[in-house]
């Protein structure tokens, strides 16, 4: 008898996807659709709320026509979103009244300064810093700026939340406002202790509570999803990094997850909540009721992006020469890249800076091959804080588009000094959103890996050490 089908719906910065996977971890049928990004200067990234709901609709119909006769297996489905992309909508007719303002945008840092004698408060209780890429600060541009959401608001019909909500309610048949932990505790409003909106952080924020869907775990009965002649269940909500995690099933202790892809992060899981890990994250990596999963992590925002920066800078596909980059790291000849794309997340968070070359030439595979090494600091970076936190940490486990970089992955093992274990499935966040909607079998089998051993390399380390007095000039 032929097993039962799961999708996984996956909202990414570049794309919808929706990917059909057995009960055994095996994908089915895919079907992709491409969504465009906004970038206005160095601080606004937005995308176009319509386009995204058509995208993902587009996504599932084109992958019920692939499954065909199959499509009568699908029984479950999942969702998830970057996290701290958010928008306005309508809350009567549903038509949305703002961009998606990507997690990448930062056009508030200067409302967020304003805010330093709440640091340590936000941090304590969120579990985050106080920072320009997280909802909150988005929220209030919206609400200051958009004269559509200014009379919404008036007219006591506005709705403001995650994208992963305005999906949801979009999507979905019961036209739900719920929003799960992952994307909620992005916001800088949710507290962790109580699973719900802190009334003391909506008051600092300016944001009112009414405005806000309501706070429901990762495992919930969300809605139906529409598809085809069917109607599927909406089971899981999460972000995608936290349901990349779980790609090959439950991750080991002493096993560090890196996902990279627009941005690169960086997970360990924790059964506590760690209440004192400035300046990583803490966060619910999973929830359903009474059984909530931890995690500590670091974020490094110029990933994806910074190749697409260097690439609109330097006239060249920069993700294919990252991908066919074969120079030695042995070649003193790569600059240092000091990459602030996106503005400098953990453990620096510095949003404003600036994003340079220094001490070489910059063009072409070399100017990639410093990019590359600048995410591998900062993730080094990260994972030597991580550490301290979580022991023992004896291997990083690579997941993500970007990783298909040979190079990248040989700089990650070499500074870190540990294996990199690279996974050969591409579709990591799909693949452990499918894990989620399976109820977390015990018998998920992992994907084929290839492993990267560190090796010391002298001018590679000697570069590090260079970027690192660098990043301490620009303090």
């Amino acid at each position: 008898m032929p097993c039962s089908l799961t999708i996984a719906l996956d909202q990414g910065g570049h794309a919808s996807r929706a990917i059909a996977f057995d009960t055994a971890g095996r994908e089915v049928a895919q079907a992709f659709a491409p969504i465009n990004t906004h970038r206005s200067g160095e601080d606004r990234v937005e995308h176009d709320a319509i386009e995204i709901v058509a995208s993902s609709r587009r996504a599932l119909d084109e992958l019920e026509q692939k499954l065909g006769p199959d499509a009568e297996r699908v029984v479950s489905a999942g969702l998830a979103t970057q996290r701290s992309s958010m928008v306005c909508w309508d809350g009567v007719t549903g038509a949305p009244l703002s961009p998606v303002l990507s997690w990448q945008d930062r056009r508030n840092a200067a409302f967020i300064d304003t805010l330093q004698s709440h640091t340590a408060m936000i941090q304590r209780t969120t579990g985050l810093v106080l920072s320009p890429h997280y909802g909150a600060s988005k929220m209030r541009w919206c609400l200051e700026h958009i004269d559509a959401v200014r009379i919404a608001e008036r007219e006591q019909r506005l709705r403001i939340g995650p994208l992963a909500t305005y999906l949801m309610r979009s999507l979905l048949l019961e036209r739900p406002e719920l929003v799960d932990p992952a994307n909620a505790s992005r916001t800088l409003l949710w507290d962790p202790a109580t699973g719900d909106w802190s009334p003391t952080l909506l008051q600092v924020f300016g944001i009112p509570a009414t405005l806000l869907p309501r706070c429901v775990p990762n495992k919930h009965a969300f809605g139906h999803l529409p598809f085809g002649k069917h109607t599927i269940p909406l089971g899981v909500c999460t972000g995608d990094q936290n349901a990349a995690v779980f790609a090959e099933g439950n991750i080991a202790s002493d096993t560090a997850h890196l996902n990279v892809g627009t941005g690169a992060f960086l997970l360990a899981t924790t059964a506590e909540d760690p209440v004192d890990a400035a300046p990583l994250l803490r966060s619910v990596l999973w929830s359903q009721p009474h059984q909530p999963r931890y995690a500590l992590e670091g974020t490094v925002n110029g990933a994806g992006s910074a190749l697409d920066w260097f690439a609109q800078h330097a006239r060249i596909d920069a993700h294919t020469t990252a991908r066919n980059l074969t120079q030695n790291a042995n070649d003193a000849a790569v600059p240092i890249f000091v990459n602030g794309v996106s503005g400098v997340g953990s453990p620096f968070w510095r949003p404003q800076q600036r994003s340079y070359f220094a001490d070489g030439d910059a063009s072409g595979e070399l100017g990639v091959a410093a990019i590359l090494e600048s995410i591998a600091f900062l993730l080094t970076e990260n994972f030597r804080l991580l550490r301290m936190h979580i022991t023992p940490l004896l291997q990083i486990r690579a997941t993500g588009g970007l990783t298909e970089a040979d190079y990248l992955c040989a700089c990650i093992a070499a500074v870190c000094n540990v294996p990199v274990e690279r996974s050969r499935q591409r579709e990591a966040t799909a693949r452990g959103l499918a894990y989620l909607c399976a109820d977390m079998p015990g018998t998920w089998p992992r994907a084929d890996t290839e492993t990267f051993v560190p090796k010391t390399i002298p001018a590679l380390t000697a570069r590090y050490a260079r970027w690192r007095e660098l990043m301490a000039i620009d303090s």
